[in-house]
């Protein structure tokens, strides 16, 4: 197996996860690789910093809605909203109700459909208000919950490129990463996430609660994950989008739960 130093991997993650000016400086399937084992790493960032304004716009006299608005926002402006957008091409895609090729090409319009705006919203509005209440509680289980949220929609990508996974175009982000990273590499990547997850937040949420969010997280972006790939024949840009938000608002509806 070809090895790459963990910086080309890191590069990888946050210059094509996010919108932070981080030069990737290598583009093939080695660098694939490493970069999408380290994208949960992208999501600590991403979520770290979402959490932290928040949490600062609680501190400085807001109230738990607004700081919610305020986290949720920055996932979207750290990626371009290139998520979102994927969530509701992959909507417009499944909902459309036809064949691969044509379902495929709904995907690829500018515009957005009935479907996309019907599952933007409520995703939207699920991941407000699962924040509003965690920063209802305190500044500290709203930063954490945002964090975890993050993390674990990185971690669907990194669970969605696994071997086995094919592409549905022979072109794109999709097909760049698609299938690379080793299923054992995944499976471990996936336990880390989870048991720092309960390390994190046992104090704020618990062990087994933190833990669960980042499982269940997992468990919805692989039933769309499969979903997607019986309906398209593999993965695109835009269904990682698509799982990545999946996986981000179950996460926070777990921890919001109780």
């Amino acid at each position: 197996m070809i090895r790459i130093p963990p910086l080309h991997g890191l590069r990888f993650a946050f210059g094509t996860l996010t919108v932070l000016p981080v030069p990737v400086t290598r583009w093939d399937r080695v660098a694939a690789r490493a970069g999408m084992l380290c994208a949960p790493l992208a999501g600590v960032v991403v979520g770290g910093t979402a959490g932290l304004l928040g949490a600062a716009a609680l501190v400085a006299g807001a109230g738990p809605l607004l700081a919610a608005v305020c986290a949720a926002a920055v996932p979207a402006v750290l990626t371009r909203g290139l998520h979102l957008d994927g969530l509701a091409d992959t909507a417009d895609g499944l909902g459309s109700g036809k064949p691969a090729a044509e379902a495929l090409r709904i995907m690829k319009q500018s515009d957005i459909g009935p479907f996309g705006v019907i599952t933007l919203v409520l995703v939207l509005l699920a991941q407000v208000a699962a924040l509003a209440e965690a920063y209802g509680g305190s500044w500290e289980r709203g930063a954490l919950a945002a964090a975890v949220s993050a993390t674990a929609a990185r971690l669907a990508l990194t669970l969605a490129a696994r071997r086995g996974i094919p592409a549905a175009r022979p072109e794109g982000l999709g097909a760049a990463v698609a299938g690379v990273v080793p299923v054992r590499g995944a499976l471990a990547v996936a336990v880390a996430v989870a048991a720092a997850a309960g390390g994190a937040l046992s104090a704020t949420y618990g062990a087994v609660r933190a833990a669960a969010a980042v499982v269940v997280a997992a468990a919805a972006a692989e039933l769309l994950l499969r979903h997607c790939v019986r309906r398209f024949g593999g993965v695109t840009g835009d269904v990682f989008g698509g799982l990545a938000e999946t996986a981000g608002t179950a996460a926070l509806v777990v921890l919001s739960l109780g």
